[in-house]
């Protein structure tokens, strides 16, 4: 093999593309096509998105599931349960989408952001505990790329302190903590249908629960407060968004229910082995499996400790192998400037300068030293269930010739 990187005129290591992942097939065709036909695509009086939610709930061993349009409304839904007063506290992710943060902020409520393990990504027990106050109403447990954080532990905490615990699967479908899915550990679990995630609807969302009375809010704050099951004709219970599925997500929905297992179960195995094949490479940290817990790579990520990330980034792409450095760059408290400069609501600054919180809040850097120094580090490479061995292969000879070439 030649060893001089096609960055300074060497052969590249893969000249082939990479075969696109295609996650929807005939089955999603032929229900989509059904439910076009039917002449109805309104979720409430039609029959795939309440087979959808049903068959959802069986999979995951939940009493109940609540479609929604989109992750971010999915947990919306739950900090809607949660039903927190102006200026009260939600624990969340600093490594995350906005999906995770702004539901908070919609509800008047107040982010505030634990720390990481620098390695995994995911949010550690420890940190989740210290910046419990007597505000705090809820802990949003993000597990991220598809690596599920420690959630006994987290669940320890949520009952020690009394506050809910709400799993944001988004990243996380059908993945296994010592035996057993996350997202049924918590109080509700969230799930992304949105198109990059291992099932999707295009868009859309899940929050499921084993207790009737959260399924019931769920339910009313998924469509302005109202249901007919629920309600009386027209009253409307309290202020709530609308974020019904429609039956053409549903139909997909079903279809993509079936194969999610595949998947996760794919992506886990092309994932450990691409682990195991950049594991002695210089200046690179893998993030291994670990025994009890399966990892479905949303995104494959690893860390860049002894290069520059940027310069590793552009010497694999020359390659033939496209990756990216830093995900989300940095915390994401600090991409925009809702939280850091207070922009919610109009000029009000609500609900943090108006009276009803119990303390300042400040948005930098210095809160999340772990997601600082994870952000600096980490590199994502787009891994799918449809790439086979060679894949993986060609991916980890690029990786394995930038780490050994660099510099030399």
């Amino acid at each position: 093999m030649n060893k001089k990187l096609a960055l300074y005129g060497g052969e590249k290591t893969r000249t082939a593309p990479f075969t696109s992942r295609a996650p929807f097939g005939k089955k999603e065709e032929e229900l989509l096509l059904d439910a076009v036909r039917s002449q109805n695509l309104f979720g409430k009086s039609g029959t795939y998105v309440k087979d959808f939610e049903k068959q959802f709930a069986d999979f995951y061993g939940m009493g109940y599931a609540q479609s929604s349009t989109s992750g971010t409304a999915a947990i919306h839904l739950a900090v809607g349960v949660v039903d927190p007063e102006p200026g009260d506290e939600i624990i969340t992710a600093p490594i995350t989408d906005p999906g995770s943060v702004m539901p908070i902020l919609i509800q008047n409520a107040v982010p505030v952001f634990a720390d990481v393990d620098p390695l995994t990504m995911n949010m550690t027990p420890k940190s989740i505990e210290a910046n419990i106050t007597d505000r705090t109403r809820a802990i949003i447990l993000v597990h991220l790329f598809g690596r599920p954080c420690n959630v006994e532990e987290v669940v320890k905490i949520a009952e020690k302190y009394h506050i809910t615990l709400i799993e944001d699967c988004s990243q996380c479908h059908a993945t296994k903590y010592k035996g057993r899915y996350v997202g049924t550990f918590g109080h509700m679990g969230c799930f992304s249908l949105q198109q990059s995630k291992h099932m999707t609807t295009g868009d859309g969302g899940m929050t499921v629960t084993h207790d009737r009375e959260t399924y019931i809010r769920l339910k009313l704050f998924s469509d302005k407060g109202w249901d007919y099951q629920y309600m009386a004709d027209r009253d409307h219970a309290f202020v709530a968004p609308n974020y019904r599925m429609t039956e053409m997500q549903g139909a997909v929905g079903l279809a993509q229910l079936e194969k999610v297992r595949g998947v996760i179960e794919r992506r886990h195995e092309l994932g450990a082995l691409l682990c195991e094949l950049i594991a002695d490479a210089p200046g690179i940290t893998p993030i291994p499996p670990e025994g009890d817990r399966e990892v479905s790579w949303w995104n494959f990520v690893f860390h860049v400790t002894g290069h520059d990330p940027d310069e590793f980034c552009k010497a694999v792409r020359a390659e033939g192998v496209s990756m990216g450095a830093h995900y989300i760059k940095d915390p994401i408290f600090m991409r925009g400037n809702y939280l850091t400069e207070k922009r919610t609501y109009g000029n009000s600054g609500f609900p943090f300068h108006h009276g009803v919180t119990s303390r300042e809040y400040n948005y930098g850097p210095e809160l999340v030293p772990g997601a600082v120094q994870a952000l600096s580090t980490v590199v994502v490479w787009g891994l799918h269930e449809h790439l086979d061995e060679k894949d993986i292969r060609d991916t980890a000879a690029a990786i394995n010739k930038v780490a050994n070439g660099l510099g030399k």
